[in-house]
């Protein structure tokens, strides 16, 4: 779950450094070109195919973790205070993991799918050639108000699911010391907080300016 985790969390940096190209006021040219670069590179290619596995990987293995947990105690406890030495995302981390799955799944089936499939749009540009328009299809998915209000949802899902994971992977790994995890901590809150917010700023900032 930690490396897994932690290979997603590098790949929500690189993720959002290319979605920030869709505020660029160029026609969504910039994003088209790192678009056809994402999907024609050999290496960035194969990697996305490790993405793949990764998240299913983690699933698969939040999945089992569950199910050991509530085997290890199928009674519940008479009193349970939860709350007293643990944090909310910690506790519901399976729910917050669930709107992240779906959230994804509807993700890839408005634009990963459309891509690979050959649907979208083919656009020319006089010095880069021929790119498929993916920044028009992006653009009328974020101009549909329950689409951006979907994807805030689970951007705040996501925020919380990090806010917990960021730091219980390094203490999986053994990075565990109370000189360093206090830090650990703060860079984690930080990233939860800023992560997310720019991934939903992207959707509210489209839709404003479609309106």
């Amino acid at each position: 779950m930690s490396l897994t985790g932690l290979f997603l969390i590098v790949f929500l940096v690189v993720h959002l450094s290319g979605n920030l190209l869709l505020l660029k006021n160029d026609g969504g040219q910039a994003f088209n070109e790192y678009t056809v670069f994402m999907t024609t590179n050999p290496i960035v290619k194969t990697l996305s195919y490790i993405l793949y596995a990764v998240i299913l990987i983690h699933v698969i293995y939040s999945l089992i973790l569950s199910v050991n947990n509530r085997d290890a105690r199928p009674v519940r406890y008479a009193l349970y205070k939860g709350e007293a030495n643990s944090s909310w995302p910690s506790r519901h981390m399976g729910l917050l993991g669930t709107i992240i799955l779906i959230f994804l799944v509807i993700h890839l089936k408005s634009f990963w799918y459309g891509l690979k499939i050959g649907v979208v749009p083919v656009i020319t540009y006089p010095e880069f050639g021929e790119a498929e328009d993916l920044y028009t299809v992006v653009k009328e998915a974020f101009s549909q108000w329950w689409y951006v209000a979907l994807y805030v949802i689970s951007m705040i899902g996501l925020a919380y699911h990090l806010t917990h994971g960021f730091v219980s992977a390094f203490q999986t790994l053994g990075l565990q010391h109370r000189k360093y995890t206090p830090f650990i901590k703060k860079v984690g809150i930080v990233f939860a907080i800023i992560v997310p917010l720019l991934f939903a700023l992207i959707p509210i900032i489209m839709f404003m300016n479609s309106l």
